[in-house]
């Protein structure tokens, strides 16, 4: 697992003099789910595959910007799902992005993920590890310095609400709207990554991107996005759910598979959890 961390780490300061040289923009190709590419993402996704072939330990990895499984090492003992650079569209406005690695054995599923990282480059590149606690490291002079470890308060004050406002279930909007009267604060980017990094490091609220009349299953893919940082808030003593269960516990059924998801501190999905009960179909 050190190896896997420390290729990690060296993407990482990669990807960050990327994007700080690198074109931002649009190329002619499309993913998995039909979104162009951006020639960053392409790049990243060249930086990490590199790299991780060259580690032992792991057997197979999936990007969101491939359609397939690639094997690496037949011994290997883990599989890594990953999202090169998460948020790639708000580079060119300056905003901060993200990497997220999820690492499995034996199958890509929830209940299979045994660690997760991200890193975010913003301002400060910072990096987030995952394993029996949750870790954050800072690039300082070129390497990854630890800061703090991350826990949640039972209850936050920021509330990130994602997704087509008006495509939302009107119980959906209602609850939003309520957790807000509460004196919630605001803070949304569009992206995922330091939207759930400013909550984890602020001590808690409510990021939700639900399933909505254009997108039912939701947006944010299951081994890329979601179950990494369900695993992450889950060792920081908060919680990931689909609306109704564990996120970790949505089926997988292909590797680009998307689902609704909440990320918060345990009062916030509380209220997630029974606001979806009552409204059950």
């Amino acid at each position: 697992m050190t190896e896997i961390f420390d290729a990690i780490k060296k993407s990482a300061i990669d990807i960050k003099n990327l994007i700080e040289t690198g074109d931002t923009s649009k190329s002619t190709n499309e993913n998995s789910t039909g979104d162009t590419q951006l020639k960053l993402d392409i790049a990243s996704d060249e930086i990490i595959e590199a790299i991780f072939k060259d580690v032992s330990c792991i057997k197979a990895i999936v990007s969101e910007e491939q359609e397939e499984i690639i094997s690496l090492n037949e011994n290997g003992k883990y599989l890594i799902a990953y999202d090169p650079l998460d948020g790639s569209s708000l580079v060119d406005v300056n905003l901060s992005v993200g990497s997220i690695f999820g690492i499995y054995e034996n199958d890509f599923t929830g209940n299979n993920l045994v660690a997760a990282a991200y890193v975010v480059y913003g301002p400060r590149v910072e990096l987030v590890i995952a394993t029996d606690d949750v870790k954050m490291y800072r690039l300082i002079n070129n390497e990854f310095k630890f800061m703090q470890e991350l826990k949640l308060n039972e209850k936050g004050k920021l509330n990130a609400p994602g997704s087509t406002q008006n495509c939302w279930a009107p119980f959906h909007k209602k609850m939003i709207d309520e957790i807000f009267e509460d004196g919630y604060r605001l803070r949304y980017s569009g992206g995922m990554v330091p939207d759930l990094h400013q909550i984890l490091l602020k001590g808690g609220g409510l990021f939700s991107y639900p399933g909505t009349t254009d997108r039912p299953k939701g947006k944010l893919r299951q081994l890329f996005e979601v179950f990494p940082f369900a695993y992450i808030y889950e060792k920081a003593n908060g919680q990931a759910i689909d609306g109704f269960k564990r996120a970790l516990e949505v089926e997988t059924t292909h590797i680009h598979d998307t689902t609704p998801c909440f990320f918060g501190s345990n009062e916030e999905i509380k209220k997630v959890l029974k606001v979806y009960k009552e409204n059950a179909k």
